[in-house]
């Protein structure tokens, strides 16, 4: 028999249909133009050599599928303001690819840069000096000495001293040794290497790490280098029981003595998930720096002056201070806050900003007079500062009046920039009042700011802000649209998006009469994008977007997924439910110990609020969540049961009683299941009431009603949410008929957010709701 005559039909992938395949091979096209959307990470501004103009240094990203990374570039531009009207940037022809780098941080006078390359493997770390023209000093760093440089954003502490000799850093300490065994047994006082075919070597003791994007990494230590000769000290007297991150160094002094001032977390008793987690004591401590002593321009380098110098604990009476930053004139350090998480239980609340004054001899105190400069807004009126919501600060964020700082805080769904003078509290919102679009802090240039705003239909752009006035009380700030390569995309995303439009909806609270604060009694916000016009009178369908949390924010900022969802047509809505940060204090704690109902109300009430304005049809109604935003999703299909016709869930939290003891933050299901009580109720071993109510306030209490058809995203790594956690949910709606699709991800933890899987996320989605969505 001849095989060649009885060829099968082709084999398609698991999961995909031949009435499938045309869409995703379609979406998957459109989502690549979509991904392919560069980001701004960061940016700096330099003086320029000739003292006129200036330049800017952009590090830009990009995801690279087929390498299943970001690619970095560097891209310059020489900035040239010819009045508070007019700006020029003529930017660089190509962009740098910085291969291999895993941070980049300019020295103080910007004439250098320090390249950080981490290893993938048991590589020396390198620390690569450049000068304008060339590589001045390249340093390898074995692991003997410490592992990889925090270059994660919060432990991430890398700084260079005032004359640029010695840069200070945090690194992962060496791995403690491990027991070594031979054909005899132990190994008494021998340490094995990799090349001893002789023996082997154990595990040792356990150590416990940080969590979620923390996975092997324990310790967090400080170290100085010397840029002139490479050598490396750690930096004496800190306890094994703290982590440290965050330093910087401390201005001149008069006297012979350098500190450092950095954040330290205690690890008694445990080590908790860290990770989107400020509810996590930390104090700023002092701490003097080693001493390097020069002999004919050779560095050697000696511990500090003071055997056993101490470390001083600068904020004993505050439960939270982070983010340390010195005024420019030196005489007082400021810092953030999140005293409101620490002492609720909240994982995220609203900040409070303070200062410390710095003394010019350098006799340092413990602890510190604390000054609060921005206090927690409990509940403000309508229109005005709701309080601070700020991710970071910059490396100088400073006015040149020396105490006006500018930072990026959310306000309602949108982040906005304002200006705050550390003196008096004065806080101003200097990005356009009337603006709904997001505005995100890249660098001061003088007096000037370089920041890009962004909406959900319109991709970013550089703004340049002139400062205007700033003589007088009202100061006002002149915003110019500046041309980029930046955020090129194709002509027909830019057709898709400029038939979008967006807004931003205040949803009235239900029952105002079961609200126990003003805060929790006022609106909430959502985002709602839309078609700029109705086909024959008849609404897209619509998706309800959940974020996480659930103390964050979904803000009305440019996102690559929801653009290209929406671009399929699709509107969206997008819920800041009560909970959410940027509306004060008493909004947020309102959701403690009603999670399950009162968020799960607020949505559902946004819902019929779109509905009844005739922006959506009840017919035709998908939703989307993650983390807590996939709680709030299974909870939906269970408690609404008629109201979605598909649903997906990313890394789900769908049963609280079994979450409890596998997840890295175990306090958090106290918290919100029992609300303020939760922090003091914790404990490592639940009671039978304990998971009975846990199970109450799970969406897998209400799995009988469940109909709705529901893709589940899971990342098999994710210490967060446990991949069981949504496996079990997945497989009891299974079970009971309903249809479920599961997609699991290998490598990835709690985001999903590797180029490869976010793509293969959001392709899913998008064709599993237009089989649902008519």
């Amino acid at each position: 028999m001849d095989a060649s005559k009885d060829a099968s039909p082709k084999e398609l992938p698991l999961g995909l249909d031949a009435s499938t395949e045309e869409e995703y091979a379609s979406q998957s096209k459109l989502l690549q133009e979509f991904t392919s959307i560069s980001s701004i990470d960061k940016a700096w501004t330099f003086k320029s050599n000739s003292g006129m103009g200036s330049q800017a240094m952009f590090s830009i990203s990009q995801a690279n599928l087929l390498a299943n990374k970001r690619r970095k570039f560097i891209l310059s531009a020489r900035i040239s303001k010819e009045s508070n009207s007019a700006v020029n940037f003529q930017w660089a022809q190509f962009p740098i690819e910085m291969g291999g780098v895993s941070t980049t941080v300019p020295s103080p006078s910007g004439s250098k840069l320090l390249v950080i390359r981490n290893p993938e493997n048991e590589s020396p770390t390198r620390f690569e000096i450049w000068g304008q023209g060339q590589v001045e000093k390249e340093f390898h760093i074995p692991q003997s000495v410490h592992g990889s440089v925090y270059t994660d954003g919060w432990f991430e502490g890398i700084s260079w001293n005032s004359d640029e000799t010695l840069i200070a850093y945090v690194a992962e300490e060496p791995s403690p040794s491990k027991p070594v065994f031979s054909g005899l047994g132990y190994r008494k006082g021998s340490a094995s290497t990799d090349k001893d075919s002789g023996s082997w070597k154990g595990q040792g003791e356990w150590e416990e790490d940080w969590g979620e994007t923390y996975a092997g990494k324990k310790q967090p230590a400080l170290f100085v280098i010397s840029t002139r000769s490479g050598e490396i000290q750690s930096v004496k007297g800190i306890a094994k029981s703290l982590s440290v991150g965050q330093v910087v160094w401390a201005p001149s002094t008069e006297g012979p003595s350098r500190y450092l001032v950095f954040v330290g977390w205690s690890s008694d008793p445990r080590k908790l998930g860290i990770k989107y987690c400020y509810n996590r004591p930390c104090a700023l401590y002092a701490v003097q720096a080693p001493v390097y002593k020069s002999e004919a321009d050779a560095f050697e380098l000696k511990d500090s002056p003071i055997e056993g110098s101490q470390v001083l604990n600068l904020t004993q009476s505050i439960s939270s201070a982070f983010y340390p930053l010195f005024s420019p004139d030196g005489r007082f350090l400021v810092f953030l806050s999140a005293k409101s998480s620490v002492d609720s239980g909240a994982h995220s609340a609203t900040e409070s900003l303070h200062k410390i004054d710095w003394p010019v001899n350098g006799q340092l105190s413990s602890p510190a007079k604390i000054v609060d400069v921005i206090p927690v807004v409990q509940c403000s009126e309508d229109g005005c500062f709701p309080g601070l919501y700020c991710s970071e600060f910059l490396r100088n964020p400073w006015l040149s009046d020396g105490c006006s700082m500018i930072l990026s805080s959310v306000w309602g769904s949108s982040q906005v920039l304002i200006s705050v003078n550390v003196l008096n509290g004065d806080v101003k919102r200097i990005s356009p009042a009337d603006s709904k679009f997001s505005w995100n802090l890249l660098a001061l240039d003088g007096d000037n700011v370089i920041a890009v705003s962004s909406s959900p239909v319109d991709l970013p752009e550089i703004r340049y802000g002139c400062l205007v006035e700033k003589a007088t009380t009202n100061a006002a700030w002149n915003w110019l649209n500046i041309s980029s390569p930046i955020f090129r995309c194709s002509e027909k995303v830019r057709s898709l998006l400029s038939s979008r439009q967006f807004d931003i909806l205040k949803i009235p609270i239900k029952d105002v009469s079961t609200c126990l604060t003003k805060g929790s009694s006022k609106p909430f916000e959502a985002i709602f994008v839309s078609s700029n016009s109705k086909k024959n009178g008849v609404c897209d369908p619509l998706i309800v977007m959940l974020h996480g949390g659930p103390h964050s924010a979904s803000l009305s900022s440019f996102s690559k997924s929801l653009a290209f969802l929406s671009s399929i047509g699709y509107s969206l809505l997008i819920v800041n439910y009560r909970g959410s940060i940027g509306f004060g204090e008493e909004a947020l704690q309102s959701l403690p110990g009603k999670i399950g109902s009162q968020d799960v109300n607020d949505v559902l009430t946004a819902i019929d609020h779109v509905i009844d304005m005739g922006l959506a049809s009840p017919s035709s109604i998908a939703v989307l969540g993650g983390s807590h935003g996939g709680f709030l999703t299974t909870h939906l299909i269970g408690q609404a049961p008629d109201k979605f016709v598909a649903a997906a869930a990313r890394n789900p939290v769908c049963n609280l009683a079994s979450m409890v003891g596998t997840t890295d933050i175990p306090d958090w299901c106290y918290v919100e299941t029992y609300g303020l009580d939760g922090k003091h109720k914790f404990t490592e071993a639940p009671s039978a009431e304990d998971l009975r109510l846990f199970y109450s306030k799970s969406p897998i209490s209400h799995i009988g009603k469940v109909k709705t058809p529901t893709i589940f995203l899971i990342g098999a790594q994710d210490l967060r949410v446990p991949m069981s956690n949504g496996l079990q949910y997945a497989r009891a709606l299974k079970e009971k008929g309903v249809e479920v699709k599961i997609l699991m991800f290998p490598n990835d933890i709690h985001g999903i957010d590797r180029p490869q899987s976010d793509f293969e996320s959001f392709l899913n989605i998008g064709v599993w709701f237009k089989k649902y969505c008519k």
